[in-house]
């Protein structure tokens, strides 16, 4: 089977669908040679995601890119327009194969990213959290003005070793003083945890959803192969684009609202 043989067709949008606009085009062929169509097995399949199946080929799903199309394009609107509200989209990739090209993607549009195990509460427990990390940042501040020398090289080394861990699990996160508007989880089956907790805390889910998943979950949901690399590596950067068109208006607004105010004077 060639990658070609599984293109979906066309698909117009019917009546009533909403018109959703962003300034990058999707390229179907890019989602192709990405291997975003890829499902999983047959015989793992969810039912509810068979109104995005295409066919099956070698007992394989294979997802119909026009409607992952439409979904990502509603998806990457959503996220624009978040940003530029001055909004916040956590992005969320802890398994092994994601977590550099998210954090990359996160910082690239200066988001805050999870790439390492999701601690139970990191939502619904957000206070505390929020305590961790401002003990984590004043012995970060300790260490870099030399008071930790003050302590006992004993002390200096567990002060040390407790910094370095709290920053595996926080330095993503650190600047993010409030609850994000959404989170963007790239794999919404083995990341579901932050699916659940951002549900409980009314936080927005974008997501990617593969044929083992369940949609019904996700508030902005993609239907995408969630395992290989280049679709993590391709669906994180097109996301980083939406965020950073949505940051640039943003931007733009305010420099238009300052220059009316100045011409009112």
């Amino acid at each position: 089977m060639t990658e070609t043989e599984v293109v979906p067709p066309s698909r117009k949008a019917s009546a009533g669908e909403k018109d959703y606009t962003f300034m990058k085009t999707i390229n179907l062929m890019e989602m192709l040679k990405a291997g975003v169509h890829f499902g999983h097995k047959k015989s793992l399949w969810n039912p509810k995601m068979a109104g995005y199946i295409y066919t099956t080929r070698n007992n394989i799903h294979i997802l119909d890119l026009e409607k992952t199309k439409g979904k990502l394009t509603e998806a990457l609107s959503f996220a624009r327009d978040v940003a530029a509200r001055g909004g916040t989209v956590l992005f969320v990739g802890t398994k092994r194969q994601a977590k550099e090209e998210v954090r990359r993607a996160a910082e690239s549009c200066s988001m805050p990213y999870v790439v390492t195990r999701w601690l139970g509460g990191t939502f619904t427990n957000f206070r505390t959290i929020q305590r961790t990390i401002k003990k984590m940042e004043k012995y970060e501040k300790m260490i870099a003005d030399g008071e930790i020398q003050k302590y006992t090289k004993k002390e200096q080394l567990m002060i040390s070793r407790e910094v370095e861990k709290m920053k595996t699990f926080f330095s993503g996160i650190k600047d993010m003083k409030k609850l994000p508007d959404a989170i963007f989880v790239l794999d919404t089956k083995y990341d579901h945890i932050p699916v659940e907790e951002a549900r409980q805390s009314k936080v927005k889910v974008i997501g990617l959803v593969d044929t083992n998943s369940d949609p019904s979950k996700i508030d902005y949901m993609i239907p995408s192969n969630d395992d290989a690399i280049k679709v993590i590596s391709y669906m994180t950067t097109v996301m980083a684009e939406a965020i950073n068109e949505g940051r640039n208006q943003m931007q733009q607004t305010i420099m238009t609202q300052t220059e009316g105010a100045a011409v009112a004077k």
